[in-house]
């Protein structure tokens, strides 16, 4: 049965049989076959077989949550069984979104480092970044996108929370309770993260154009921060200014947008031991974020 769970979880992050069977060392029909034994024994069918690969049903969405974390700790109990090499010496290539790489990220990777692991970073999109995890040029990416790629395992990582935010000099020269006259700083001339925001809380668009555009979440903090006017952050880039009062949260909200982000990896190489030990380390730490 270990055998039919193990394949089958190779099947779910490879999303093709042809995949999963080199990843496992087997041939097609062996994965094939194997699958078909799992879903006779468990009453249910797991995936929806198609031109381009598979795709997971309930089921097998179920089980591979349940069987996630366990699988992979039997993995790494028989590498070191059977003395397969540590991190150390590796080089792990990580890709994310600047703001949280720089505040969260990188600083949770400290014991990575210290275990022998050097470091590479590429800062960009999601999109971008992902095309570059499936070519093979990255080994872990931080995605706020989920992915759907074939061959590419993704679990949530973290949930930013969204905040507007503003200088109290700011607002004390204007009315905050008149939200909507509030002068607007924002990533893009859409307003993509501010109009998120205002039709998650308030129920509509914002009325007006940005004074203010930076693609740049950090420069829009340190604009916030210099009382030029009022914008939407996620809630870990400026806990300390409202903790310390350089920022005030405006229309504070038990239940603010959020954004799940992921972790990304490419199925057939997750469990290398410099991979598989970052990654377990960010999602650790994730939790206190």
């Amino acid at each position: 049965m270990l055998d039919l769970l193990h394949t089958f979880l190779a099947v779910y992050r490879a999303g093709t049989l042809t995949r999963a069977a080199e990843s496992l060392g087997l041939s097609q029909p062996t994965v094939t076959a194997q699958l078909r034994g799992l879903e006779s024994r468990i009453g249910q069918p797991l995936f929806v077989r198609g031109a381009r690969g598979v795709t997971p049903t309930a089921a097998a969405d179920d089980l591979a949550r349940r069987l996630d974390g366990p699988m992979d700790a039997l993995a790494g109990v028989v590498g070191g069984l059977l003395g397969t090499p540590g991190p150390a010496g590796r080089t792990l290539h990580l890709g994310g979104p600047a703001e949280l790489m720089t505040a969260r990220v990188l600083p949770s990777l400290a014991g990575t480092v210290e275990a022998g692991v050097s470091v590479r970073v590429r800062l960009g999109l999601a999109d971008d970044l992902l095309a570059e995890l499936s070519d093979g040029r990255l080994d872990l990416v931080v995605s706020a996108v989920r992915p759907r790629r074939a061959g590419i395992h993704a679990e949530p990582l973290y949930d930013e929370e969204f905040t507007l935010v503003a200088a109290p000099m700011f607002l004390s020269a204007r009315d905050r309770a008149d939200v909507h006259e509030l002068p607007l700083l924002a990533y893009a001339e859409e307003l993509p993260i501010v109009r998120r925001w205002w039709r998650h809380v308030l129920g509509g668009p914002p009325p007006r154009r940005a004074v203010l555009v930076v693609p740049d979440l950090r420069a829009l903090r340190a604009a916030a921060v210099a009382g030029i006017g009022a914008t939407v952050l996620p809630r870990y880039l400026v806990a300390d200014d409202l903790t310390d009062g350089t920022l005030t949260e405006i229309l504070p909200t038990e239940d603010p947008p959020i954004n799940t982000l992921y972790l990304a990896t490419r199925a057939a190489t997750r469990d290398e031991p410099h991979i598989a030990g970052a990654r377990a380390a960010l999602l650790s730490r994730a939790r206190f974020w």
